[in-house]
């Protein structure tokens, strides 16, 4: 019999690629990983690692018990939530959540779980929504609030559950007069990091709009966009959720074709119908479509 311990040690590996990543992510030393996945060795009596340099990869037979691990853990959870079903305990929930989300929607959903379920734990992580969708799918959290942008398309993943919670205006931040942004080809921009699905949508408009923006400022913070963009430092592209219905302190001016990005929440489907992932999802749409009205 495999020990469904190891079998997620596995699994992890095959989802980050190194034991020190999986250690970090774990708590772990790696040294108590490697043992671990010793024993699973054993238990299977093939090779599932091989060196590589000076890390190590899977082998065949390890890919086919990294699927079978996947399957193992993702049947865990359904029967974890069916067996939620009936006891009066609830299990922690954690959320990986997007930055303007959590300081705006996630103070209200709070205050709807703590009169509808007074019992269940919360806790949650700022996180990119890249980062905070890879996690959701590595086990590291339950439920991630996540972003998508009008265009821009994330990689399919089967395993994860979303739930639409609302659109969210998109607009040109500046200070001063308004200019249309085929006019701030000039301008110093402030815009998110590499790599993010924000930074890549912003750069796309400029483009669109017939200029490479000059980027001389790269914060993920949004926060600190508003700040340099106040101080006429420089001009950006920010979300109506960042807001959180206060005043906003630069001026705010509508991009071509009003674009909008989808927020939305993401579960893995073994665990979508546990009572408390169920409880956070409704609370969050409540609280959306309250600041909405």
């Amino acid at each position: 019999m495999f020990e469904l311990r190891r079998l997620r040690l596995l699994h992890e590996l095959a989802q980050r690629g190194t034991i020190a990543a999986v250690a970090q992510a774990l708590s772990y030393s790696p040294s108590t990983i490697s043992q671990q996945l010793a024993q699973l060795e054993r238990d299977a009596g093939v090779a599932l690692l091989t060196p590589d340099g000076r890390r190590v990869r899977l082998t065949a037979h390890g890919e086919t018990l990294a699927a079978f691990a996947a399957r193992a853990l993702a049947a865990d959870e359904e029967i974890r939530g069916e067996l939620e079903e009936l006891q009066a305990g609830v299990a922690p929930v954690r959320v990986a959540v997007l930055q303007t989300a959590a300081r705006t929607i996630v103070p209200s959903a709070l205050t709807l779980l703590a009169a509808r379920a007074p019992g269940l734990r919360v806790e949650l992580a700022e996180l990119p929504p890249e980062e905070g969708l890879f996690e959701l799918g590595a086990r590291g959290f339950d439920l991630a609030i996540a972003e998508q942008y009008p265009g821009l398309t994330r990689p399919h993943r089967s395993e994860l559950d979303r739930d639409v919670l609302g659109s969210d205006p998109i607009r040109l931040a500046t200070s001063g007069e308004p200019r249309p942004l085929a006019a701030l080809g000039d301008r110093p921009w402030v815009m998110e990091p590499r790599g993010t699905a924000a930074r890549e949508w912003a750069l796309q408009q400029c483009r669109a709009a017939g200029f490479e923006p000059d980027v001389r400022f790269e914060l993920a913070d949004l926060g600190g966009h508003v700040e340099l963009i106040a101080a006429g430092h420089a001009v950006g592209l920010l979300p109506d959720l960042l807001w959180g219905g206060g005043v906003p302190r630069v001026r705010l001016t509508p991009l071509p074709g009003d674009p909008v990005r989808e927020i939305f929440t993401a579960a893995r489907r073994a665990s979508r119908n546990r009572p408390g992932i169920r409880a956070v999802r409704d609370a969050l749409s409540d609280a959306f479509a309250a600041r909405s009205r």
